[in-house]
């Protein structure tokens, strides 16, 4: 089977956000769980994508962290179609469906590979005061007043985030956060992790992103689409963007890998369509013997 290292959500290499994607020879089933999570420690990346191609337009894609499986990946999904797409396997335009644990996403390829998220819930809120005090704890002791005046909650599309409004960029980019409390109180609460954001400026940004995932194994990931996503749902909420918003969310900073996460919302079918999309660069491909 031939493997690929993929930088999601940029155009060149070693920049945006990098995902190892294993293609699976036709018709052969995916290997043992066991072997899967193994290779993605091997290739020791956030995510692994392991994609099965089961139709003309019909693909199943699994995930593994180095630490086992998860439902959905958003950059390691841009990652998959994306050399899909790259290798002539699919033609660009193509709309695809992503079969995962979390239902039947669309994904349309090409040189931007928009995907479909899981439809959006609210998770919980963080009005419990003793609760918002342990998370602002496992932030590194963070004060309230660097807090923007929304409200913490927990959104999904397809994975669960805390979303944390920042007051500015300058106190995103000072976060420093407790991995080990951050950890346990992710597991508590059976959460990804933290999505903390500030509203952008006059620099074209919607809003800079960090992304705080030390559960999984990740202590800050550069390019983070299901999070992206869960935020474009929780601004939606909070009457900051309207139907028909396309963003640009800019993560990575931070760690030197800026990447550019663009997504989109249409509620034209009655209830939130949000997609999240950019483009990847292959950076190596092999075999695995």
């Amino acid at each position: 089977m031939r493997f690929y290292i993929v930088d999601a959500f940029t155009e060149a290499s070693f920049g945006g956000n990098t995902a190892g994607v294993v293609l699976l020879e036709p018709g052969a089933g995916f290997p043992d769980e066991g072997w899967m999570r193994q290779l993605a420690a091997e290739l020791r990346y956030s995510e692994t994508a392991f994609v099965r191609r089961d139709g003309a337009v019909e693909f199943t894609v699994r995930y593994f962290t180095p630490a086992g499986e998860i439902d959905l990946c958003g950059h390691a999904t841009i990652a998959s179609f994306g050399t899909l797409y790259k290798e002539g396997i699919i033609a660009a335009g193509t709309c695809c469906i992503n079969h995962t644990r979390v239902g039947d996403l669309e994904v349309v390829a090409g040189e931007l590979v928009m995907m479909q998220m899981a439809a959006p819930r609210r998770v919980a809120a963080f009005d419990n005061p003793g609760l918002l005090d342990e998370l602002l704890a496992s932030m590194g002791g963070l004060q309230r007043e660097y807090l923007a005046s929304l409200p913490v909650e927990t959104f999904s599309t397809g994975l669960p985030d805390i979303i944390l409004p920042m007051r500015d960029v300058a106190a995103l980019q000072a976060l420093r956060p407790d991995m080990t409390a951050l950890t346990a109180l992710s597991e508590r609460l059976d959460v990804v992790g933290v999505h903390a954001f500030a509203i952008g400026g006059n620099d074209g940004y919607t809003a800079h992103v960090r992304n705080f995932a030390p559960r999984y194994g990740i202590p800050e990931e550069s390019a983070t689409g299901t999070a992206n996503a869960a935020l474009m749902a929780y601004l939606h909420q909070h009457g900051c963007i309207a139907d028909g918003a396309r963003c640009v969310f800019l993560q990575g900073e931070a760690m030197g890998r800026p990447s550019l996460i663009h997504t989109s919302l249409d509620l034209s079918a009655g209830t939130p369509d949000i997609r999240v999309g950019g483009p990847c660069a292959i950076v190596a491909k092999g075999d695995i013997v």
